[in-house]
Formats: C-alpha cells, sequence, structure tokens
C-alpha cells in the first residue's frame, strides 16, 4: 500500500465522490459516492452515474444538497479534507444566493395548532360560559 491517493487516475483529476467530501458538500464520501451512483450530480452537463468520474478545475458540478439546487464551479482539487476555509478555497458558487425563509413574525398564527389560555376564554365569553 502507498500514500498515492491518484487511484489510477491521470494527474490533475480526482474522483467526483473524493472532491465532493473534501469540499464539505458532504458529511460521509460514502454519502457522496452514493448521490453520484444515484445519478444525482452532473458534470459539466453530463449525468454523473459513477462516483469514480474524474473531476478537474474548470469543471461545473450540478447536484441538489437539501432543498437548494448547487451550482459549483471547481478551483483546485485538494489533497485532504480539510477545515471549512481550505474546503471554500476549492470551488466557486455559481448559484445566485438563495434567500433565507422567514417568518415575519415569530408568533403563531391566529387560528393554528392549540388554543392558548386568552383563545379559549374569548371562546368562553362568546358563548356566555365561565362567568
Amino acid at each position: 500500500m502507498s500514500d498515492d491517493d491518484s487511484d489510477g487516475l491521470p494527474p490533475g483529476r480526482l474522483r467526483i465522490d473524493k472532491w465532493l467530501w473534501y469540499a464539505r458538500f458532504f458529511k460521509t464520501r460514502s454519502l457522496a459516492a452514493k448521490t453520484c451512483n444515484d445519478g444525482g450530480v452532473r458534470l459539466s452537463g453530463a449525468v454523473v452515474s459513477k462516483a469514480h468520474a474524474a473531476v478537474k478545475p474548470g469543471d461545473v458540478l450540478t447536484f441538489a444538497q437539501g432543498r437548494h439546487i448547487r451550482v459549483i464551479k471547481v478551483l483546485a482539487l485538494g489533497s485532504r479534507r480539510g477545515p471549512a476555509p481550505e474546503a471554500q478555497a476549492l470551488y466557486e458558487d455559481l448559484a445566485p444566493p438563495v434567500a433565507e425563509e422567514r417568518l415575519e413574525d415569530p408568533y403563531r398564527a391566529p387560528g393554528s395548532g392549540r388554543p392558548t389560555k386568552r383563545d379559549r376564554r374569548a371562546f368562553d365569553a362568546l358563548r356566555g360560559e365561565g362567568e
């Protein structure tokens, strides 16, 4: 066994599952490989069906991550799964920024969920009960 990390690929290329894991898009390499094998990743527009597909700087990757579609340009290959700043240097995010979905009012909408004591008292007063 050697420390050679090439996996039989030409110099300047890396397995797509390794790169996605190095760049911290997936928590484990197994999840990255599963996404690739399921056809959930596009490499420069072509669907990737195997985790051993090779990426190189300049390639564009498209894949779903949670509820968002990520469009990523590969800038560097990397040699390890390092800290987040190191991982962010491996790619450029081409997707437009997504606005966070937040409720304007932190309180629940009237009529949704279980009534509060105040709601119950108002309902009882309307029915003429409770006094």
